[in-house]
């Protein structure tokens, strides 16, 4: 309790200034302080519960990479190609809580944060069943992307077995976003640290002790992913959320398919920035040397992969700010939350990015020996600063749009950018141009994503955040309450 008071201290103090008029230095240092302290608290979290998550891949590859290099690739396509669609639209769809959660605990309808998680449970949990055939038939999937029969085969196996996974999304991304919501973040790191220890040991036990062999190391995840449910859970339902969390409620079954046709629009939103990066790597795989022109690419894309826990983590921070300010009628406290979080991802960003531009030549020493692999990374590593660099700014401007509302919108705009106008470019320039993989990672970038972040800055910079915040009220009252139908009013 002496935390919750705390934060809601914190809160109360935030708003004060950040609504203050005054624009004299001091005042100003005061507020980027007190706003730089609340976005912090939970980016830092995040950033840490991110990089808990990813490593869990990474650590089970590990240990599976000993057995040999068929189930190496099995459990890594396995997890990347079958577990790694489904995951980006879960996620997707739970990010509708930001919205939702973040401008109802702003207005302070805590009670409303509870029933808007269970909303989501149901709902990620019945598209978990339609999902599922893409694990059923994972085997017949990857054969017919190219994939050779002995890895597909193992795959499939693998992709079986990694079901009870793919069901605990749908109650571990929700409860997440719950507790990010309340600024509850530090939970959600430790959880993350119990979920990475357990996958450790149990990956050893299982793969090493017990020679369970590829079935222990999807076993292991399983366990691992479900382990941050329940932790998460057990702090929500054990007193940890006492204004938020009242226990079960028939309510939650209202409103279903407006709720549905939100995650649905978040889920979109996600999933076209996830799948464009997936399609550039398959792409890559089609031209001449495609051996090493994929190898080059994938120590880049992981290098960008561990570094874009940050950006994620300020999409994160981002979201929940802009939420909670717009949910309190606070348009100029938002916009100000918007202008401190993409400066200093930003600022994050350009760090990360002249170090590789400075060392470009050694980057890929960490990954490989290969002077093939070093040469071709070598050749892209200004590309590679060049996309940090943006995925700097863009993911924060995203976040800016799930915590306003914006996820529909946003959702048509990716279609645009990404696969009318980045694929083409692409495609232009790896194949009529001959540029190869470095042709087509410039284009789909250019073409794509930086499209993508010029409309998202244009759009953030000519809103009306007084009108958001109106927005917001009217959306956080209609979700609050039910018709005589029992049914939400519809979403504005």
């Amino acid at each position: 309790m002496g935390s919750t008071k705390g934060n809601k201290e914190d809160e109360n103090n935030l708003r004060e200034v950040l609504l203050q008029t005054g624009d004299g230095e001091e005042g100003f240092r005061k507020k980027l302080w007190l706003e730089t302290k609340s976005l912090w608290l939970i980016v830092g979290p995040s950033i840490f519960s991110r990089v808990a998550a990813f490593t869990m891949n990474v650590v089970t590859q590990a240990f599976a990479g000993h057995l040999g290099d068929v189930e190496l690739a099995a459990i890594s396509i396995a997890n990347t190609v079958i577990v790694g669609f489904n995951f980006g639209l879960l996620l997707g769809m739970a990010s509708a809580l930001e919205t939702l959660c973040g401008q109802a605990f702003g207005a302070k309808r805590y009670h409303m944060l509870g029933i808007y998680m269970q909303r989501s449970w149901i709902v990620l949990f019945l598209c978990c069943w339609v999902l599922l055939p893409v694990y059923v038939f994972a085997t017949p999937i990857l054969k017919l992307l190219g994939q050779p029969d002995d890895v597909a085969e193992w795959s499939g196996v693998v992709a079986v077995w990694l079901i009870p996974l793919h069901f605990s999304f749908a109650f571990q991304f929700p409860l997440q976003r719950f507790l990010q919501c309340q600024l509850k973040t530090q939970v959600i790191a430790w959880v993350s640290l119990l979920g990475l220890a357990v996958n450790v040991l149990t990956s050893w036990l299982f793969i090493y002790v017990w020679d369970f062999g590829l079935f222990g190391a999807a076993l292991s995840l399983d366990l691992s992913w479900w382990v941050l449910v329940f932790g998460m859970y057990a702090y929500t339902s054990w007193g940890g959320c006492p204004l938020t969390w009242t226990g079960f409620s028939a309510e939650a079954f209202s409103g279903l398919w407006e709720f549905f046709k939100l995650s649905s629009a978040s889920g979109v939103m996600l999933c076209l920035e996830n799948w464009y990066y997936r399609i550039l790597v398959l792409m890559t795989g089609q031209l001449e040397n495609a051996t090493i022109a994929v190898d080059a690419l994938s120590v880049c894309m992981t290098i960008n992969g561990w570094e874009m826990m940050i950006p994620l983590a300020f999409f994160a921070g981002a979201g929940v700010r802009v939420a909670n300010e717009l949910g309190a009628g606070n348009g100029k406290a938002a916009k100000f939350a918007t202008q401190v979080a993409v400066a200093q991802s930003t600022v994050i960003g350009f760090i990360f990015c002249v170090p590789i531009m400075i060392f470009h030549n050694y980057v890929a020493y960490l990954f490989t020996s290969s002077s093939a692999v070093l040469e071709a990374v070598d050749n892209m590593a200004y590309l590679l600063a060049l996309t940090i660099l943006l995925n700097s700014v863009q993911p924060v401007l995203s976040g800016v749009a799930v915590g306003s509302g914006w996820q529909a919108l946003v959702a048509y705009i990716n279609i645009g950018c990404y696969y009318i106008v980045g694929l083409p470019v692409g495609i232009i320039m790896g194949w009529v141009f001959k540029s190869g993989v470095a042709g087509i990672w410039a284009g789909m970038i250019f073409g794509g994503t930086a499209l993508q972040t010029l409309i998202l800055i244009i759009k953030t910079a000519r809103s009306d955040w007084e009108k958001e915040a109106e927005k917001a009220s009217f959306r956080v009252n209609n979700w609050s309450k039910s018709n005589s139908n029992g049914q939400p009013e519809t979403l504005s």
